[in-house]
């Protein structure tokens, strides 16, 4: 349907993503704030079921094709920019994962229509939409007003709740072809995962999770020692496991692992979109930071203003001295 708002169904590995769901419960409210349907773009090969999983969108426009059998994002953007061309829909809403990164940009170029990412919000204002996005890893927020025309919107994480976004309603599909090289340029070769380690922090009820405010790999034994005394493990942003301080299992972030522990303390964390897309889900989150306009502060439910080197060590009596 002309004019209607799309959301780029992100999968992996045969199942859709979080994303996915958090786009839908946002592209449901633009929608129903624009008086227009909104409709989900599954592309795959063999990917078809998932469609079924879609019901908060009015209808499912459901691409098959070899080259779609992996999360390319040439290949996905080639897709969507023939689909674009043919129906013109009022907006795209794509994921800013590691797996549909990029897609949005590729297709905003060769269709020729204007593109804001790194949203964090889009709103229905005065019959047009605006967003909210991100800049310079969180530190500055800039609203745009796109116009009536075509326009790409790339989507963080955690724009909406992802429950919003799901519904047992099985909605109708239609099979549209698109015409893709068999050989592309860029290609899929294997997928490399950190090796298993001597812990699994995605199960987790209780992560003390380290930036670089620690200030180097000796003082990592503070976080141990509470950890230890909290009965959890100790992880990692980006930074840290760059410099080799903990392995690449203990990464939370978008290119770590999501992580839904019972309490989450980020020391010396500066929280980057990037690292709060992995632990944005925790049931409570206290941060330690020196810098009182660090972004991880927004998405704390408690923080404190202080040196983690300082603060940790105290924690770590406290809670000794509770239980004793």
């Amino acid at each position: 349907m002309s004019g209607s708002i799309w959301v780029l169904a992100e999968h992996w590995r045969g199942q859709l993503s979080e994303s996915t769901y958090e786009l839908l419960a946002l592209g449901r409210e633009i929608a129903d704030g624009l008086g227009v349907e909104l409709q989900a773009v599954l592309l795959g090969h063999g990917a078809a079921d998932l469609a079924k999983g879609l019901g908060k969108a009015n209808s499912v426009l459901s691409v098959d094709h070899s080259s779609l059998c992996e999360p390319v994002p040439e290949a996905c953007a080639a897709a969507l920019v023939q689909l674009i061309k043919e129906r013109r829909p009022r907006s795209v809403l794509v994921p800013l994962t590691n797996i549909s990164m990029g897609v949005g940009t590729l297709v905003s170029t060769a269709v020729k229509v204007p593109a804001a990412n790194f949203c964090r919000d889009v709103r229905v204002v005065d019959g047009g939409l605006q967003a909210t996005c991100v800049l310079y890893g969180g530190k500055i927020e800039a609203t745009v007003t796109m116009g009536a025309e075509c326009s790409i919107l790339g989507i963080w994480p955690g724009a909406r709740a992802a429950e919003n976004g799901r519904s047992d309603v099985v909605p109708p599909v239609e099979p549209v072809t698109v015409s893709l090289p068999e050989a592309p340029r860029v290609r899929f070769k294997r997928y490399i995962e950190p090796e298993a380690g001597d812990v699994d922090i995605t199960q987790q009820d209780t992560l003390v999770a380290v930036g670089r405010g620690m200030q180097g790999q000796a003082n990592l034994a503070l976080a141990e020692e509470l950890a230890e005394v909290l009965g959890g493990a100790v992880c990692g942003s980006r930074p840290v496991i760059d410099q080799g301080w903990l392995p690449l299992s203990r990464q939370v972030g978008k290119s770590g692992v999501s992580v839904k522990p019972k309490l989450y303390l980020a020391a010396g964390i500066s929280g980057a979109p990037e690292h709060v897309e992995g632990m944005k889900n925790a049931a409570l989150i206290i941060a330690v930071n020196t810098d009182p306009r660090a972004p991880i502060f927004n998405v704390a439910h408690y923080g404190i203003l202080a040196d983690a080197l300082e603060v940790l060590p105290a924690l770590t009596e406290a809670v000794r001295g509770k239980k004793g």
